[in-house]
């Protein structure tokens, strides 16, 4: 297992290279001067050519992308175009309302979706097994920001049991999970639907293998033969759309972060564009790389547990 994981951590070396390289290209491709967004347009072109020359943008390209890589091996983000404040003291204040919006999701979503798909695989073709399919298809259908505007008519404008907008005090535990509830249901039930989706299907896979039959003619519990022999080895899959659609959850807790007005990266980054502040931009992005890559390391890690086989591949 330690093998495996250190050859999956030097694997995610030169993925992150490639990254980094494509978020420095996206971003110099973008319409717009960076100095004239800044200063606006009616700016002389001598305090242009001056802003220009301090952020770097005066050389060529290949000595643009050594100084952006040499600032990231630093850890230096640089300064915002529009403030002039570090860009990483911006992302350190947003930073935990992303993640926690995100982790909470992903909870979420295997709490509530593995046990649908449990009795749904275990009760084939009954109501219940119906039930959560019309379920699931409906998580599917309904993306995460509609469902997110549902929730916040039903629960924060009619019933007013949780705030309408806002991130809350995130030292503040109450407060913090009032104003994180409503976003979080809203992506976890969304990635409920996958789950049990996914559940279901590869644990019906594994009730079928000749090891099932043979376990259940010894005699050994029902619940045994469910929960030690198969639902082990329909994990893998599980596991993999985890995985997969956790970066897809980074993307959609942009929308769910504009629709209840949370502080966080999406709204870091769509401030970002707006503004024109390419240095902020740039390192959102690049921090959205990092978490995409690591929540892919993780999921690998984790098959390794899972199923010690793997690591021999």
């Amino acid at each position: 297992m330690f093998n495996y994981a250190v050859r999956r951590i030097f694997q995610s070396i030169p993925i992150l290279f490639i990254v980094f390289t494509l978020v420095f290209v996206i971003v110099r491709v973008l319409p717009g001067d960076p100095a004239t967004a800044a200063l606006g347009d009616y700016a002389s072109q001598a305090a242009v050519e001056s802003l220009r020359k301090s952020m770097g943008l005066d050389v060529p390209l290949w000595q643009q992308y050594l100084r952006f890589l040499g600032s990231l091996l630093r850890g230096d983000l640089g300064n915002s175009i529009i403030t002039g404040y570090p860009v990483s003291s911006q992302i350190v204040n947003v930073l935990p309302y992303t993640l926690q919006l995100t982790f909470s999701a992903i909870i979420l979503g295997y709490i509530f979706g593995i046990p649908l798909g449990i009795s749904a695989a275990v009760k084939r073709n009954s109501f219940v097994d119906y039930f959560n399919r019309v379920f699931s298809l409906i998580g599917l259908s309904i993306p995460a920001f509609y469902l997110g505007i549902l929730l916040m008519y039903l629960f924060s404008i009619k019933l007013r049991w949780f705030p309408v907008v806002g991130g809350g005090e995130l030292w503040s535990l109450g407060s913090n999970l009032r104003h994180l509830f409503l976003p979080a249901l809203s992506l976890g039930l969304v990635m409920t639907a996958y789950i049990t989706r996914m559940t279901r299907s590869s644990l019906l896979n594994v009730l079928m293998e000749d090891y099932i039959r043979t376990a259940r003619s010894k005699g050994i519990p029902e619940k045994i033969v469910l929960f030690k022999h198969s639902l082990r080895n329909a994990l893998i899959p599980i596991v993999a759309l985890g995985g997969l659609y956790a970066v897809v959850l980074i993307g959609s807790s942009v929308m769910i972060e504009i629709v209840f007005s949370r502080p966080g990266l999406g709204s870091l980054m769509v401030g970002a564009i707006k503004q024109r502040d390419y240095t902020t931009l740039q390192s959102v992005m690049v921090l959205y790389a990092l978490i995409v890559v690591a929540l892919n390391l993780v999921t690998d890690l984790i098959y390794g547990w899972i199923d010690p086989r793997i690591q021999y591949k």
